[in-house]
């Protein structure tokens, strides 16, 4: 006898309830990306009819949606991360997508403790803005569970082969792009030279590849004017290490280094949680063990700056969750500032001294101003949202970092 198609259907793929679930998961860390790059965005719930929420209505030629308040979406973003996360432990049992999930291939629980992660990171950002709100899903993503080791970590990993190789490899490889290299910044504090930490850190050579012209590492200095870019040819800088330039490079959306550190923060940063972050990190970049251990029990104590100055450097190459941790907390203090000295030596037998002076604001931008076409598209919302939460610079500070 044959099966219903259902029946089949639901075997390769899961319950729709999942099916939807997992989309809300993911439709919630997309815009959380976009709000924390912008601010207020247009935006779309699954199930809250806010008329503010307009952004993916069915009708598609809706080219004019409203902006929602960046509180409003990180509120029901929380709410949504919740629900989705709740409706999967209600329907275990099953792996929903299969082998077609590419980043947890079918395994649903992998999938709850992503959402409760997401939750714990989206709720900690608005303790200063709302802190019974964030409490409460700080303890209930707990409760039910997150992240707890790095085979939990949420990654999307990219093909060997064309024409699905990572950004950064077809960049450097395919393009031939000889124009991204390590900044000075990242490789002075894994060298111990910047910041809180004094051994040198074994992620260096997973970060960063050693110059060519003597085999040490040197970072490209950071705010650099451009009558000084021939200063520092290929040969004296260091470039993206081979586990970063590699086609097939694992991108993060959350991994558990980061829960560790969050849970260290919403535990008077607790000691344990800190190493257990750090360990991760490193595990996770393939550092030897003999060499963990060494580096761990070189680790100065936990305290604010040094959890959230480790928690910067597992952040290396999340680009846009490094720059929301600056923004929330002010850390890591090792960063140029508006006025340090970037770089100093001799220039065609002249002493010369370059320092950082960003041509708007201060050195690190509270957000990103919204594409052009907006203006034109979408005047009237545009214009709205701009009295409502500044002017369109990029020193206007959003919702969670007022």
């Amino acid at each position: 006898m044959k099966r219903p198609k259902q029946l089949l259907r639901q075997e390769t793929a899961g319950s729709n309830v999942n099916q939807i679930a997992i989309a809300r998961i993911l439709k919630s860390y997309a815009f959380h990306s976009l709000t924390d790059v912008f601010g207020n965005i247009p935006y779309q719930s699954y199930g809250n009819p806010d008329p503010d929420f307009q952004a993916l209505q069915q009708n598609p030629d809706n080219l004019t949606p409203k902006y929602a308040s960046q509180e409003k979406i990180y509120k029901d973003i929380l709410n949504e991360l919740q629900q989705a996360a709740d409706t999967l432990i209600k329907y275990q049992g099953e792996k929903t997508f299969g082998t077609s999930d590419v980043i947890y291939k079918g395994e649903n629980a992998k999938w709850v403790k992503f959402a409760n992660s997401l939750r714990l990171r989206l709720a900690t950002r608005i303790k200063t803005k709302d802190a019974s709100l964030a409490k409460n899903h700080i303890d209930d993503a707990i409760k039910k569970g997150v992240f707890t080791s790095n085979s939990d970590n949420a990654i999307f990993k990219y093909s060997k082969t064309s024409p699905n190789e990572a950004p950064l490899y077809r960049a450097t490889v395919t393009a031939n792009r000889k124009d991204f290299a390590v900044s000075n910044v990242i490789v002075e504090a894994l060298q111990g030279k910047r910041g809180p930490f004094t051994a040198i850190d074994p992620r260096l050579p997973k970060y960063a590849k050693p110059t060519t012209e003597n085999g040490s590492y040197f970072g490209q200095p950071y705010g650099l004017p451009l009558a000084a870019g021939n200063l520092f040819p290929l040969d004296k800088i260091s470039l993206p290490g081979d586990i970063i330039n590699a086609a097939d490079y694992a991108e993060v959306l959350l991994e558990y280094a980061e829960v560790a550190y969050l849970l260290s923060e919403n535990n008077n940063w607790d000691q344990t949680h800190y190493i257990n972050g750090t360990r991760a990190s490193l595990e996770k970049w393939g550092v030897a063990a003999s060499d963990i251990t060494a580096y761990l029990d070189l680790l100065p104590a936990a305290n604010k700056e040094r959890v959230l100055s480790q928690k910067y450097l597992a952040l290396f190459n999340q680009s846009i969750e490094s720059w929301s941790e600056i923004r929330r907390t002010g850390y890591p203090l090792f960063l140029v500032k508006k006025g340090d000295v970037v770089w100093s030596g001799t220039v065609e037998n002249k002493l010369v001294s370059y320092t950082f002076n960003p041509e708007v604001g201060e050195a690190i931008p509270s957000r990103l101003v919204y594409p052009t076409k907006e203006q034109s598209t979408n005047k009237a919302n545009y214009q709205a949202t701009l009295a409502q939460q500044g002017d369109d610079v990029i020193s206007t500070k959003i919702w969670w970092n007022k």
